[in-house]
């Protein structure tokens, strides 16, 4: 089978973490280039160093993690360590990485990496703020001949938000970028909020994990547990969303989502509805229909995919 290949941008995070786990156990299906990080759940320094740290208990040192943006393209930081913990990876203990990023900035990996790729043969994984992938648009537009296309964990419609009533931590933090990635004419993927609350880490799926056993599935429940613990993610029977790994679990089985064509529009200006995603499914000559959303998720396809992929990788 022809490995994808993917370049993974996040900001971990909790659930980019997971995400993380998952990606790197799916060594025959994805090939990823590198790891590029940028701030949002915390501070630059500190989800590059958890990329590092999570890249180690996927037993994936073979991936190079390039540290990225450090601050939103317009505002001030946004930052979430109250979901995810002051380190960012919640309870998991924290020790200085082996082997840190490499010296060359996350934006010039992505450019290079697209500029020398085949037409349309690069996915770019977008879990955290889209500072990363606007900064590299920007610079050198002609990197859309690469992408494949972007799919990205972020925005909410019917579902309202996590952040305001409306808007979606990863929009929120950094809403210029998105609407520049919204608006950039590349194929748009979006696993918003809408379908990613119907994946949720039920105590029976998180047993399911831990099953597996392996180092990489056991820090994976840690990280599932801390987040099921938070009062704001409702009862520990009803499980967390589990947000960022669904872009990784449709690359790996897209049958597990249901999508429509939209023209999203984010709102740059109101300090109400800062970050809000205006999904619009109506179609009309002057709104193209630039994203494919996400509006169903099969929850248990998905923590199915991610009990078996990291069990697969553990008999290895």
């Amino acid at each position: 089978m022809d490995r994808r290949r993917i370049i993974i941008d996040c900001d971990p995070g909790v659930d980019d973490a997971v995400m993380l786990l998952f990606a790197g156990a799916a060594r025959d299906a994805l090939d990823i280039v590198g790891i590029t990080t940028v701030a949002g759940n915390v501070s630059a320094a500190l989800t590059a160093r958890n990329a590092c740290i999570v890249r180690a208990l996927a037993a994936r040192e073979d991936i190079p993690v390039y540290a990225g943006c450090t601050q939103p393209l317009q505002r001030t930081p946004v930052e979430a360590g109250h979901f995810h913990g002051e380190s960012g990876l919640g309870d998991l203990p924290i020790t200085a990485p082996r082997h840190g990023p490499e010296a060359r900035h996350a934006v010039d990996l992505i450019v290079e990496t697209l500029l020398a790729a085949a037409p349309g043969s690069v996915t770019l994984v977008a879990t955290g703020p889209l500072t990363n992938v606007a900064t590299a648009l920007a610079r050198e537009p002609a990197i859309r001949r690469g992408l494949r296309e972007i799919a990205i964990m972020g925005g909410a419609r019917s579902e309202g938000g996590n952040i305001t009533a409306s808007a979606e931590y990863n929009i929120h933090a950094d809403p210029d970028a998105a609407q520049a990635v919204f608006g950039s004419g590349c194929t748009v993927v979006a696993f918003g909020l809408d379908a990613t609350h119907q994946v949720r880490a039920t105590p029976a799926r998180v047993d399911a994990v831990r099953a597996v056993g392996s180092r990489a599935a056991l820090a994976a429940v840690e990280l599932l547990e801390f987040s099921n613990a938070l009062p704001a993610n409702g009862p520990r029977e009803q499980g967390a969303p589990l947000h960022d790994p669904c872009p990784i679990a449709w690359l790996l089985r897209p049958e597990a989502f249901k999508f429509r064509p939209c023209h999203v529009d984010v709102e740059t200006r109101s300090t109400l509805t800062l970050g809000h995603t205006a999904v619009e499914f109506r179609a009309a000559p002057q709104r193209p229909q630039n994203v494919l959303w996400a509006v169903s998720a099969d929850g248990d396809a998905v923590f199915g995919l991610l009990t078996a992929t990291l069990a697969r990788d553990a008999a290895r």
